[in-house]
């Protein structure tokens, strides 16, 4: 409250920053100025550095990181397709380059993925033929040796689903309507 009185009675630029006992801290900077432009004039009128050289290069640092996000929030957008009508030519080519780089990484990938599905495939059949060979030479019969001797309705008779459905037919001619 003293802080906005003064700058409003005196005209001055004020700042004001207050840290309570509970770590919580306080400011207030006076309208037409900035906490920055007030130390920097601190600054040139005492003589005294309040930034030493790391702080200034670590603010150097953040300006060009949030450069850097800035163009990089650019180029996705343009990768999006958002914004284009404003690339030249060459940015353009530029971008379907990157794109027809990318969809051929991602469909070397999809190979590669499809070639380990087809070794997987391979062992766990190859695994199968041995249970199944084991489970024959101990003398048992295999699950599909079995079924094919009961029948087709000796399943369908002993299946039991874990949860019950129901079903209802939906007709899609009109006519049908009549019958149900």
């Amino acid at each position: 409250k003293k802080a906005k009185e003064i700058t409003v009675l005196c005209d001055a630029e004020v700042s004001l920053v207050i840290f309570g006992s509970s770590g919580k801290m306080h400011e207030y900077c006076s309208p037409s100025t900035t906490l920055i432009g007030i130390l920097d004039k601190y600054h040139k009128l005492s003589g005294q550095r309040l930034w030493d050289a790391k702080h200034e290069n670590l603010s150097n640092e953040l300006d060009r990181i949030k450069k850097e996000n800035d163009s990089m929030q650019i180029e996705l957008r343009h990768l999006k397709g958002e914004d284009i009508t404003s690339l030249h030519y060459k940015e353009l080519m530029a971008l379907e380059e990157a794109l027809e780089n990318g969809l051929a990484s991602i469909r070397e990938k999809q190979v590669d993925l499809f070639d380990i599905m087809k070794k997987n495939e391979k062992m766990l059949e190859d695994e199968n033929k041995e249970l199944n060979f084991m489970l024959h030479q101990q003398g048992g019969m295999p699950m599909e040796s079995r079924e094919m001797e009961n029948g087709y309705h000796q399943r369908v008779r002993n299946y039991q689903p874990q949860l019950p459905f129901t079903f209802r037919v939906q007709p899609i001619q009109p006519n049908l309507q009549e019958r149900l």
